[in-house]
């Protein structure tokens, strides 16, 4: 009898372990595939907990203890996954987009005729913003003499118009270059004002 009771409450921790797997490999392809991620993962993440909390409370009327369980686990690994890829998806966006893509972005970047004296090779990187509102793009950079690895710090960098906030290596002679918010490559309202 204790047996029973004791293998009733026993979590089964298939379901929690899948939960794993699927969420993070769901959560990366949202990631890699819309520059939103920040408000699709939250969002995916309320919906697929509220429909845990309905099968966490049938199993509860149902009195399955050891679905109850399995669910909850599966749920606290579920939220865990999504909080840790949504923190760190910018970071991880950049890194899978250059992983999967870098030999097409390189050849368009490369592709483009010489830049003007002083600039860069460039391309449109990302690009962020909600009906013209908090627009913020960033650039792929193409840097023969590897300046921009110096960069530590936001303000004005050599080969690029504008002051930049954030500058990331992607590889050797690569840079995934962030503008600041509403400004493009060329259009740089609020570097400017600031410099006067």
């Amino acid at each position: 009898m204790v047996e029973k009771i004791a293998a009733e409450t026993r979590a089964n921790w298939k379901l929690p372990l899948l939960t794993v797997a699927a969420s993070t490999a769901g959560f990366l392809l949202v990631i890699v595939y819309t520059a939103y991620f920040f408000v699709w993962i939250p969002f995916i993440a309320t919906i697929v907990c509220l429909v845990w909390l309905i099968l966490v409370v049938t199993a509860a009327i149902l009195r399955q203890r050891r679905q109850i369980m399995s669910l909850v686990l599966a749920m606290a690994a579920f939220v865990a996954v999504a909080a840790v890829l949504d923190k760190g998806g910018e970071s991880l966006r950049s890194y899978l987009r250059w992983l999967l893509w870098s030999r097409s972005f390189k050849a368009e970047v490369l592709a483009q005729p010489s830049p003007r004296a002083g600039e860069l090779r460039h391309m449109q990187w990302e690009a962020t913003g909600f009906a013209s509102v908090a627009y913020t793009t960033s650039y792929l950079v193409f840097d023969p003499s590897d300046d921009l690895e110096k960069v530590t710090r936001p303000g004005k960098v050599a080969g690029i118009p504008c002051e930049v906030p954030v500058v990331r290596r992607l590889e050797k002679h690569w840079y995934a270059v962030q503008f600041y918010t509403d400004e493009e490559w060329g259009k740089c309202p609020w570097s400017s004002a600031a410099r006067h």
